[in-house]
C-alpha cells in the first residue's frame, strides 16, 4: 500500500461502486446568476437555496457523483455558505458522492485549515473529493490529500484543462522532460485511484500526452454540453481509459431546474447517451 492510504474503503473503490450503480454522470450544481434569473428565481440567498433543493432532489439516488462549484455559492457570503453546507449534508446523507469544486491550492497551515473545512468528522464543508490546483507544486498537495484519505475521501487535480489559455503551463516541459501535465499524471497514480484527474474532453490528444494507458486514477472530464464535448466524444478521447471517466455536465442540466420532474428527465438523458456512447442531440 502507498503512505498513508486509508484503513477502510477509499475515494476510488467508493467511485467505482457510486458508477457501477448510477452510471458515469457527474452533476454540477454551478448557481449562476444568469441561470438563476432564468429560471425565475432570485439572485439571492433564497432562490439559491430553492435552486440548491430542486438539485438535491433530482440528483441524490439517480447520480454517482455531484459537484457543487464553491464560488456561486460564497458569492452570497455566509448564507450563501449556509445553504451550501446543507446541500452538501443532504447530498451525502442520500448517498451521493460530493465532489467540491474548489481548486484550492496553498502549502503549511493553509493547507491544514482548508483540510479542517472539507474532511472529517464535524467538517462543516464534509465531502467525499475536492478539486485541487497543482501549481505551488506536488508536495503543496499532500497534506490535503492525506487527510482526506485518512476520512475515506480523495481529490481531483487539475491536469489538462479546456481553456486554451493553459495550454503554455500546462505543456511546459520540466527539468526531467515530462510536461507539467504528464508530471501531474504521474504524481497521481501513487494513490491507488484515491486522487483523480481533471481532463477536458474537449483536449482531444489526451492520450498521446498523458501517461493515462493502464492506470488507476479516476478522469473527471468537463467540457460536456455547452462548451460542445458530448458522448460520444468519451471513446474518441479517451480510449480503452474511457470507464475511468466522469462525465462532468453543469448548464446543460441545469437549464431544466425549472422543476424537480424537468431537471430529472434531463439527468436521465444524459445518462442513456452516456451509456450507449451517443452524443447530446438536443
Amino acid at each position: 500500500m502507498s503512505a498513508g492510504a486509508p484503513a477502510g474503503p477509499g475515494l476510488g473503490a467508493r467511485l467505482r461502486q457510486a458508477v457501477a450503480a448510477h452510471g458515469r454522470l457527474c452533476a454540477g450544481i454551478d448557481p449562476h446568476p444568469s441561470l438563476l434569473r432564468d429560471l425565475g428565481l432570485g439572485v439571492d440567498p433564497a432562490g439559491l437555496a430553492t435552486f440548491a433543493e430542486r438539485c438535491v432532489a433530482a440528483f441524490a439516488g439517480r447520480v454517482a457523483v455531484v459537484k457543487p462549484q464553491v464560488s456561486f455559492f460564497e458569492a452570497f457570503g455566509s448564507r450563501g455558505i449556509a445553504v451550501l453546507e446543507d446541500t452538501m449534508a443532504a447530498l451525502r446523507e442520500a448517498g451521493a458522492l460530493v465532489l467540491l469544486d474548489a481548486k484550492r491550492g496553498d502549502i503549511g497551515s493553509t493547507n491544514a485549515a482548508y483540510a479542517r473545512a472539507w474532511f472529517g468528522e464535524g467538517a462543516p464543508l464534509r465531502c467525499d473529493a475536492v478539486t485541487l490546483s497543482p501549481y505551488l507544486g506536488e508536495d503543496a498537495l499532500r497534506g490535503v490529500v492525506e487527510a482526506a484519505r485518512a476520512d475515506g475521501a480523495g481529490a481531483f487535480v487539475l491536469c489538462r484543462t479546456s481553456n486554451p489559455e493553459a495550454g503554455p503551463l500546462q505543456g511546459a516541459r520540466r527539468d526531467d522532460g515530462l510536461t507539467v501535465a504528464a508530471g501531474v499524471a504521474r504524481w497521481a497514480e501513487q494513490f491507488e485511484g484515491d486522487v483523480g484527474l481533471v481532463v477536458g474532453i474537449t483536449v482531444r490528444d489526451a492520450l498521446e500526452t498523458l501517461p493515462l494507458a493502464g492506470g488507476a486514477a479516476p478522469l473527471l472530464a468537463p467540457g460536456f454540453g455547452a462548451q460542445g464535448g458530448s458522448a460520444a466524444d468519451l471513446r474518441g478521447v479517451f480510449g480503452d481509459e474511457s470507464d475511468r471517466v466522469l462525465a462532468s455536465v453543469s448548464r446543460d442540466l441545469l437549464r431544466h431546474a425549472g422543476s424537480v420532474e424537468t431537471l430529472v428527465q434531463a439527468v436521465e438523458g444524459w445518462q442513456r447517451e452516456l451509456t450507449a456512447g451517443e452524443g447530446p442531440g438536443r
